[in-house]
């Protein structure tokens, strides 16, 4: 039985141990494609770093000359020439050791900044799905305190490995040419130099990534707790002290992992730095007895007494630095987790180009289930909660939507809360796409396509617009980067909000706060339809724009969209007596389905769902026009 056990024991490590090269093989293959681009710049680095390398051997090379020559020989003048070389060596190792940094940290950098766009662009075309299941805080310490890591063990670690590789082979031979017999003696402890750093680096590898982990969890609170809701929340319901408590708690244990990884490193280095002096002491020890006995030379002593010290010291950097890569891999490996995730959401192959449409839209026979968490997001930047379900754990959010929408009309969605009119228009631009069935613009399959010329054609007012926190102006030509001042201003008037700027203090230049904070409701909601006119879109969706604003915000709002609709195709999501009246077509949502259609006075008169969502509306409103 305890045989058994320490053999499935054994087989399980091997396993393990075999997983991990494994999966080190294949993300160094990955950071060297990174790499190829730089393979110039590499191969220069590495003829420096042998030059650099060479040009260190001059000293203790020379020094056995100055002993067993031009001392023995009382040369004076052979003594300062062999003395100028090597000040010279010295100068000309100061410079290549310069133009070498410069190519290990450009090489770097380079490559790290290669990988961080790569990181950025990949993450930002990611389906909206990916980003409602990811906890923010753990994707920016993913796409910055990783990418920092990696970027450490690029300029830091790819330098030293390359020079202590090169710095060891030419040592070696030195040493060899020197007193061979010696040389093998003072290698006869090299496994002890390599067997250790495997199951140290493995260990470092485990709490760093905890480490990396506890710093995302605390990322995310505080993205979710600095923002001007998160905080108002807080202070509101009075947690400050348990929200210290619980940030604590986290922040200690990274404490005190980040002690332990210390400890061990420490524990590692100094206990090579103990087995070199070993070894170099058992060189100094039999060779002074090959001095004694006339089988060596005082210089080749004192020379192979120095060069020895520069085999030790490569190899306790490099054996070191495998620790070091292995903690590292952990950065590359949580950065190629992000970008191997797949996105759904692409342009075709040989994507159309939508331009001067006319604003029809079809929906045909669409179904449509959101995908589970296998298909649109990574684990690891999931709570433990949402990182659990399948697909088939979710029920379709519509089924069978069949609506034709011709040019210049206003269609209004209707329907009880969960009905499905928010994702029936999210289908539209291809936030998602369809499980089921086609959405058309002018006859074109939306996946057929390019997401820029799609996306260009439909201008998106939500019920809670996203300002970003800068100006007005660059919040206004975030929707056509090239606006000039009098077409900002001429957004502005149409929108109903041009007194409102005029009247900021530093006008169309004053910052609108996180989420537009500065702004009230309305003001955001003009400002939002200023932006979409700016974008000039033929397709207009609102997303129950008009909802939670009072009486007079409501007016002004629905002012500026009586411009903003004018000559559009327009979908609404509408909770407002007066958008659904005047529409000219309205679509009733039940249960994912499509239940009523008709214009106001037809389904009203037929005392289906939409009388009873009518009467409920008006009840609620007495002056018919608010809820």
């Amino acid at each position: 039985m305890e045989h058994g056990g320490h053999m499935r024991m054994v087989h399980s490590m091997s396993q393990s141990l075999d997983a991990d090269v494994v999966l080190e093989r294949t993300t160094t293959r990955r950071v060297l494609l990174f790499a190829r681009p730089y393979w110039t710049m590499i191969a220069w680095f590495i003829v420096m770093v042998t030059v650099g390398s060479l040009l260190q051997l001059v000293p203790p090379l020379l020094l056995q000359t100055i002993i067993d020559g031009a001392i023995a020989d009382e040369d004076s003048a052979w003594l300062n020439t062999l003395g100028l070389i090597i000040v010279g060596a010295a100068f000309a190792a100061a410079g290549v050791a310069m133009i070498e940094r410069w190519l290990s940290a450009r090489i770097g950098e380079s490559v790290i900044y290669d990988l961080r766009v790569r990181l950025f662009d990949h993450v930002q075309r990611m389906p909206i799905s990916f980003f409602t299941r990811t906890q923010t805080g753990s994707l920016i310490s993913r796409m910055n305190n990783d990418v920092i890591g990696a970027q450490r063990a690029l300029t830091g670690t790819l330098g030293s490995v390359v020079s202590s590789v090169i710095s060891l082979v030419t040592t070696l031979l030195a040493l060899m040419l020197l007193e061979w017999r010696l040389t093998i003696l003072g290698l006869l402890i090299l496994p002890v130099f390599l067997v250790p750093a495997k199951r140290v680096g493995s260990r470092l590898a485990e709490i760093t990534r905890e480490s990396m982990d506890l710093n995302a969890s605390m990322n995310t609170t505080m993205t979710e707790r600095f923002n001007v809701s998160g905080a108002l929340l807080v202070k509101l319901f009075g947690r400050s002290d348990d929200e210290i408590n619980d940030f604590g708690d986290r922040a200690g244990r990274v404490r005190d992992i980040g002690i332990r990884s210390a400890l061990y490193s420490r524990t590692f280095v100094v206990a090579l730095s103990l087995v070199g002096a070993l070894g170099t002491a058992a060189v100094y020890i039999v060779g002074g007895h090959m001095v004694i006995n006339e089988t060596m030379t005082v210089g080749t002593l004192t020379a192979m007494s120095l060069l020895i010290v520069r085999v030790y010291t490569p190899l306790t950097s490099l054996t070191n630095a495998r620790v070091d890569v292995m903690s590292a891999f952990v950065s590359f490996d949580r950065v190629f987790e992000v970008l191997d995730a797949e996105n759904p959401i692409e342009d075709p192959e040989d994507p159309i180009e939508l331009a001067d449409i006319s604003g029809r839209v079809e929906f045909d026979h669409v179904s449509f289930q959101y995908p589970g968490p296998d298909q649109v997001s990574v684990a690891s930047l999931e709570s433990p909660e949402e990182s659990q379900g399948s697909t088939s754990e979710l029920a379709p959010a519509l089924i069978d939507i069949d609506l034709e929408i011709e040019p210049g009309q206003l269609i209004a969605l209707v329907g009880p809360s969960g009905a499905g009119k928010t994702t029936m228009i999210n289908l539209l631009p291809r936030l998602y796409d369809v499980t089921e069935g086609a959405v058309r613009i002018d006859g074109v399959d939306v996946r057929a396509a390019s997401l820029d010329s799609l996306r260009r054609c439909i201008g998106v007012v939500n019920q809670d617009p996203h300002l970003f926190h800068e100006t007005v102006a660059s919040n206004l030509r975030y929707a056509r980067p090239g606006a000039s001042d009098e077409e900002l201003v001429t957004a502005t008037k149409a929108a109903r909000i041009h007194t409102v700027i005029e009247a900021l203090p530093n006008g169309f230049d004053t910052v609108v706060g996180e989420r537009g904070y500065r702004l009230s409701g309305g003001e955001k909601q003009r400002l939002s339809i200023a932006r979409m006119l700016l974008k000039d879109p033929a397709i207009v969706v609102l997303d129950e724009a008009t909802s939670h604003l009072d009486s007079e915000n409501e007016a002004q709002v629905q002012n500026a969209l009586a411009t903003a609709l004018k000559g559009r195709t327009a979908i609404v999501v509408a909770h407002r007596l007066s958008t659904i009246t005047t529409a000219d077509k309205i679509v009733v949502l039940d249960e994912a389905r499509i239940v009523e259609t008709g214009t106001h006075d037809e389904l009203y008169a037929a005392g289906g769902l939409y009388a009873d969502l009518y009467n409920t509306l008006l009840r609620q409103e007495p002056d018919n026009t608010t809820v």
